[in-house]
């Protein structure tokens, strides 16, 4: 082997050694940022379809197979807060998780088939109401 394709070697393997050092870099720069969007979609099977924001929060709605999940997360965790999430298919009763959390309140998974949502969230004084949605 010539001292060419050694020199050539060793330059193909630290321009790898940069780009996973550099692509390592990232994500650990991304990580903290999106913790709580990583977290309200693993609590949630399926894909967002909606995000109601509030001044306190979110609540974000997944959607799977007819069947719509809710979770509302807190803008600033860490204190207990009074927080809550409601979800309710038309001509059926809502179901709720409410309680003293950190984070979030939720899940709430509900079967809605076709028909509409209402989809309520709060935590401490700010709160969202949707409206009939997702018909």
């Amino acid at each position: 082997m010539d001292s060419g394709a050694i020199r050539r070697g060793f330059r193909r393997r630290s321009m790898l050694g940069t780009a996973v050092l550099t692509a390592a870099a990232l994500l650990l720069l991304a990580g903290p940022a999106s913790g709580t969007a990583q977290a309200a979609s693993s609590l949630c099977p399926g894909r967002k379809v909606r995000t109601l924001p509030f001044s306190t929060g979110d609540v974000r709605v997944y959607k799977s197979r007819g069947y719509i999940c809710a979770v509302t997360m807190a803008e600033r965790s860490g204190t207990r807060k009074q927080m809550s999430v409601s979800v309710q298919a038309r001509g059926s009763r809502p179901v709720r998780d409410r309680g003293r959390y950190t984070h979030h309140a939720g899940p709430i998974t509900v079967h809605a088939g076709h028909r509409c949502v209402w989809i309520k969230g709060a935590v401490g004084s700010g709160s969202v109401s949707s409206g009939w949605i997702l018909c």
